[in-house]
């Protein structure tokens, strides 16, 4: 799909991510006529899915949560051919303990981890459990409406010792904000921690790609122009870097902060959190497992055999690993990954191959309280921005702003 059908579209969205994905589809559906163009080959943004020698590998480790509102909205969820993640975490203290805790409801022959002492004391496990039905039971606007703070200072209030949470929570939390500080806002952690409590962590058959690709699946054709790099936004509609313009009265910049801000001058956008992914491959998995494995002494974020998940991430006869470091890749950093994997899986990692490393810039935004989980997208008449950046770095957060903008800018035209 290279071009719309019609010259002068009503609006033009620029960026082909989650949210701008969202948007189109919505602005289409109440009979706008709309161009979304996008930089690169694809649809996707960060959320994007390479092959190479019969390996999937995702643009950074990332899962996809069943249990998110626009998720449910909007994908065929069976289509996707989804794998679970094992319900639980296993962590390796810096003591060289390692923890294993699961949910027993959906990890049969796993409640022992729950004796008070074996992994958490009687009082963590009070706490964790109170704090875990709260977030589960509670209306997600109650969530939502309550001041905010840091997690860290959530995680104390709850009774939560320190003990528990620099052996487990923090090391399990740093993997999902890309922070070891637990800074980030409360209101964010409370509905991560409920969608995962009333979902599955999962990974699509054919890679995180697929996600975007089912949405990009219902656009009309000749919304989607790809290679199509926007350079600035005018007073008509955009500039691309070909030198053609676009002219629409509506346009909805669906970018990441960084690009929104340099389209944009003006707003204020987030900092954003780095990560570097690192994929090896091995003739065989060095353990069985589907469970995440966080590692507290802050060397690693995560590490997880991936086909072990999803077989179709690796070639029949192999293994694919992926091990996650926050910030950006730095010199003698591959070699201390694969020292501290052999730790890890208590394996020889000597014939492991590197596959791929991915450095993702600004992958999450720094949410910091207090954050609001919503806000506008407009920014001026016929001018309107959106993305996680505009919400919460999550799936649910890209998708929800990109549905506000849409919803914005019909509002705006009706009016």
């Amino acid at each position: 799909m290279d071009s719309h059908s019609g010259r002068h579209p009503d609006a033009v969205v620029v960026g082909a991510g989650l949210a701008g994905l969202a948007c189109t589809r919505d602005l289409c559906a109440a009979g706008l006529r709309v161009v979304l163009l996008e930089g690169s080959d694809g649809v996707g943004g960060r959320m994007r899915t390479d092959r190479k020698d019969g390996f999937l590998l995702d643009r950074g480790f990332q899962v996809f949560n069943t249990a998110y509102p626009q998720v449910k909205r909007r994908v065929d969820l069976r289509s996707l051919r989804l794998r679970a993640f094992s319900a639980g975490l296993i962590a390796h203290t810096a003591d060289g303990s390692v923890l294993k805790i699961a949910d027993p409801t959906r990890e049969p022959g796993t409640a022992g981890a729950l004796v008070p002492g074996r992994v958490l004391s009687a009082r963590d496990l009070a706490a964790l459990g109170a704090l875990s039905a709260r977030d589960a039971l509670l209306p997600a606007r109650l969530l939502k409406g309550r001041p905010d703070s840091s997690t860290s200072a959530a995680l104390a209030r709850g009774g939560l010792s320190h003990e528990a949470v620099t052996q487990l929570v923090r090391p399990f939390l740093s993997g999902v904000f890309l922070e070891d500080r637990l800074e980030t806002s409360a209101r964010f952690f409370h509905l991560v921690w409920r969608s995962m409590i009333r979902g599955s962590l999962c990974l699509p058959a054919a890679g995180l790609g697929a996600v975007p690709a089912h949405l990009a699946e219902a656009l009309p054709d000749g919304v989607l122009r790809t290679h199509a790099r926007v350079a600035s936004v005018t007073p008509d509609g955009v500039l691309l870097e070909d030198g053609t313009e676009v002219t629409a009265p509506t346009v909805v910049v669906a970018t990441e902060a960084a690009t929104a801000a340099h389209l944009l001058p003006g707003i204020e956008v987030p900092h954003g959190r780095t990560v570097t992914t690192y994929y090896h491959a091995a003739e065989r998995p060095p353990t069985r497992e589907r469970t995440l494995l966080v590692d507290s002494t802050g060397q690693v974020l995560n590490t997880c055999v991936l086909s072990n998940v999803a077989p179709t991430y690796a070639p029949p006869g192999t293994a694919l690993i992926s091990t996650s470091v926050l910030g950006p890749r730095q010199p003698g950093t591959a070699r201390e990954v694969l020292r501290r994997l052999g730790e890890l899986y208590a394996a020889d990692t000597g014939g492991w191959e590197q596959i791929a490393v991915y450095t993702i810039e600004g992958a999450l935004p720094a949410m910091l309280p207090p954050w609001p989980v919503s806000r506008t997208t407009r920014l001026a008449p016929g001018r309107y921005v959106c993305g996680d950046h505009r919400a919460t770095g999550s799936v649910q957060g890209a998708l929800a702003s990109g549905t506000r903008a849409a919803r914005e800018v019909l509002a705006d035209r009706s009016g």
